[in-house]
């Protein structure tokens, strides 16, 4: 297949991309490389792509509709996978419209590429942070999430509400994927695993948010990946026992569907911080502080849909993908 992945720059879209041409598909990758987070880890991603004879790269933001509308119109591509898009929550706290330029404008930009050019499947990125003020534990498609605690989950709600009009007035089919906390090799600088271990490293404190009573439910890059190759190969149809008297939020009459795509096993934040001080062999000194405005105390995915449709099987556990990031930070970094 010919498949766009946007945010190939990006720590999933990288390595969505590479697992795509690994199986022989070829790969046209967008990215704005903006700085966000420091670019050249984003270079040195793309570098690793290029080695590859079916991987193309287009330096295009997704907010730019002319870009857009030229890159659907010559390429004709099969399938879209979306990853781009202006991460983090707390940033979006800060730096509001970003995220809409990014997370909604350009989300439509991508949405009317595979109306006009009639894509086979779009897959894009949701995320966990929907589910906002749920307790309700463990977190399924199937519940309400219309309580986003900051303008990113809203966002990325936004996502999964557009899709669904595209997939219902033409015939469009959608699938998002709720990413839970991903880590991994090649992970972003702003995330908790790549601060902890550079900051314990340099010998400086780490900052611990909810005084550590956070528990999240970790998932392994290559776990996510799988997910996202399985959904991508699993075109959806509509649900015909869909009903508006009961409507279920994980499915509908339309070619539309979300998934969880988590590790299933949320983990307590101080025995993530443990496992890490025991792959480093080093002891973090802890600044214990209290939760951040958006961040929600806990996550936890029911991927039972998930495993029903598409056999989905995480097989990481934390203390091995922990060892792996830092095996490759150690050998990126040289520390």
């Amino acid at each position: 297949m010919k498949v766009l992945v946007t945010g190939a720059a990006g720590f999933i879209g990288y390595t969505v991309s590479r697992r795509l041409l690994e199986r022989g598909d070829e790969v046209v990758g967008i990215d704005n490389l903006n700085t966000y987070y420091d670019p050249a880890l984003k270079e040195s991603r793309l570098d690793l792509l290029r080695e590859y004879e079916k991987f193309r790269f287009v330096r295009l933001d997704l907010a730019d509709r002319e870009g857009m509308e030229e890159l659907f119109a010559v390429e004709k591509f099969n399938r879209v996978v979306n990853l781009a898009a202006q991460a983090g929550v707390r940033y979006s706290i800060e730096n509001p419209h970003s995220y809409v330029e990014s997370n909604i404008t350009g989300f439509l930009h991508v949405l009317e590429g595979c109306r006009q050019h009639h894509v086979e499947h779009l897959v894009y990125a949701s995320s966990s942070s929907v589910y906002g003020a749920n307790e309700t534990m463990p977190f399924s498609v199937h519940d309400n999430v219309d309580h986003p605690l900051s303008l990113y989950a809203a966002s990325k709600k936004s996502n999964e509400l557009m899709a669904h009009t595209y997939s219902h007035l033409y015939s469009i089919p959608t699938t998002g994927l709720r990413f839970f906390t991903v880590y991994g090799p090649w992970g972003r600088p702003d995330m908790a695993l790549f601060l902890f271990t550079r900051a314990i490293l340099e010998g400086k404190p780490i900052k611990v948010f909810n005084y550590g009573k956070h528990r999240r439910d970790f998932t392994y890059i290559d776990d996510i990946v799988e997910g996202v190759l399985r959904t991508l190969d699993h075109i959806p149809v509509g649900n015909p026992d869909w009903s508006g008297l009961n409507p279920d939020p994980g499915s509908s009459r339309a070619p539309w569907r979300v998934y969880n795509i988590g590790n299933s096993e949320p983990v307590e934040l101080m025995d993530y911080i443990s496992a890490l001080e025991k792959s480093l062999g080093k002891t973090a000194e802890k600044e214990f502080l209290p939760l951040q405005p958006g961040d929600v105390p806990d996550t936890y995915a029911d991927v039972a849909q998930l495993v029903q449709d598409v056999n989905y099987q995480p097989q990481t556990p934390v203390a091995e993908g922990i060892q792996k990031f830092v095996d490759w930070y150690r050998e990126y970094y040289c520390c």
